[in-house]
């Protein structure tokens, strides 16, 4: 099956880009990874072997099995070298239509004919990206959640020309991958994130208006809905600049009921991003997560 599927190509190996190279790397699948310059590049491809080396610490991995995966992924900042051979193509970058434009035009003019185009977006349109980019059959979402190697869910979007044949495909690569998929059509937010964000925000609203406090109103979902994880820390996870692009994206497409409250906003003018920056709604330390001090 890896050979069916590879060799994939990522294009950006940040967080989601190279937990994305990973799902592949894992089944024996050749994969490139891409980023606008090999340092990036690089990082992403030793951030998987920092994961790794967790596992193999924990006794659920050999080895041997780790090195054979990380040796799968090759570092690479030329898109033609990336995509030239490759059956698929998935874009990880960052939620800019143009910049996904752009991108997967230099894809188009060097990968195969007939590859397969994925968009990780969690909130873009498939269907404008697939026309923009002149390739609208060929041109699928494939939305990943955090961390791609252990979220089971795979949501798969349709643009309204992506054929049945890219759908199919997209299906079949998500069980080889081991993956649940779902298949939702081109619409703002699609299932998950249109959902995740308005609890999100009315989680924010909540600790805007002194309903609780941020342990609190996690814990209202974590134990009495058995959510994994609560709306707040889950933000932290997924990247407050992230929701809050979702937000403003969404608020332009449907309405004031995603309006981004205050205090996301400020959080993010304010270089708090979450998890990846060591503070959001929480602090984020090696020993987990706490609530900021007084004067943090």
């Amino acid at each position: 099956m890896s050979e069916q599927i590879g060799p994939i190509a990522v294009l950006g190996a940040g967080t989601m880009g190279h937990g994305i190279a990973q799902c592949f790397a894992s089944i024996g699948a050749a994969v490139r990874l891409y980023d606008v310059d090999l340092p990036r590049a690089e990082k992403g491809r030793a951030q998987i072997r920092a994961v790794l080396d967790k596992v193999v610490a924990k006794g659920k991995m050999a080895a041997e099995r780790a090195d054979g995966i990380v040796g799968l992924v090759n570092p690479t900042a030329d898109v033609a070298t990336a995509v030239t051979g490759a059956r698929w193509v998935i874009e990880a970058a960052p939620e800019d239509m143009q910049l996904k434009v752009d991108l997967l035009g230099k894809v188009k003019a060097a990968a195969p004919a007939d590859a397969i185009l994925g968009s990780n977006t969690s909130s873009l349109s498939i269907t404008e990206l697939g026309a923009r980019v002149g390739a609208a059959d060929r041109v699928i979402g494939l939305h990943f959640f955090n961390p791609p190697p252990v979220m089971e869910l795979l949501e798969i979007v349709r643009g309204v020309s992506t054929s049945a044949a890219t759908i199919a495909a997209a299906e079949s690569m998500a069980k080889a991958i081991g993956k649940t998929s779902i298949l939702v059509n081109d619409a703002p937010g699609f299932a998950t994130s249109r959902l995740g964000v308005i609890l999100g925000c009315e989680a924010m609203r909540m600790l805007e208006s002194g309903v609780a406090g941020v342990v609190d109103i996690d814990r209202a979902m974590e134990l009495g809905y058995r959510h994994p994880m609560g709306p707040l820390k889950l933000t932290d996870l997924v990247g407050l600049d992230v929701r809050l692009a979702i937000l403003d994206h969404l608020t332009r497409e449907i309405g004031e009921q995603f309006r981004a409250p205050p205090i996301l906003r400020r959080l993010v003018r304010a270089g708090h991003l979450g998890k990846k920056t060591g503070r959001g709604f929480y602090v984020w330390t090696p020993e987990g997560p706490r609530l900021p001090m007084a004067g943090e």
